[in-house]
């Protein structure tokens, strides 16, 4: 059971943001303070991608570890009511995710994961950036 009315739980969902989040905005701020420079959200590309680098063929998502399921994360943990239907809605996102990952990588482009609990180590951070992309131009 709940633990607030329906109206309430509706706000709070409808506030959950898709675009602009806490963890993409610490990604895209340290890695234009590297010296990368890229695209947002390019539609046009499978699961439309939050940071994109046209010139290097990478693109770089930054998913929440809740929604996405990330593994082993203690912020993924898995609601005790309507079990089913939460059940069938990560299901369908880590197979939704798994497709955009495989269509990019068929269309040449090198996709990066990078997890919300990953975006609070601005170290690790760096490191995984500066793996995947090289050099910054």
């Amino acid at each position: 059971m709940d633990i607030v009315d329906r109206e309430t739980r509706s706000r709070m969902m409808r506030g959950i943001r898709a675009k602009d989040t806490k963890p993409e905005m610490a990604v895209r701020r340290l890695a234009h303070r590297l010296g990368y420079r890229f695209r947002l959200h390019r539609r046009d590309l499978a699961g439309s991608p939050d940071l994109v680098f046209p010139g290097r063929r990478k693109v770089i998502f930054v998913h929440g570890c809740y929604w996405h399921r990330h593994p082993q994360c203690r912020l993924a943990y898995s609601p005790k009511s309507n079990v089913d239907f939460w059940n069938g809605k990560f299901e369908s996102n880590m197979a939704r995710d798994a497709a955009a990952l495989t269509k990019l990588k068929e269309q040449g482009w090198d996709p990066l994961v990078i997890w919300e609990c990953e975006s609070a180590d601005p170290d690790g951070l760096v490191a995984r950036l500066s793996a995947h992309l090289g050099a910054p131009e």
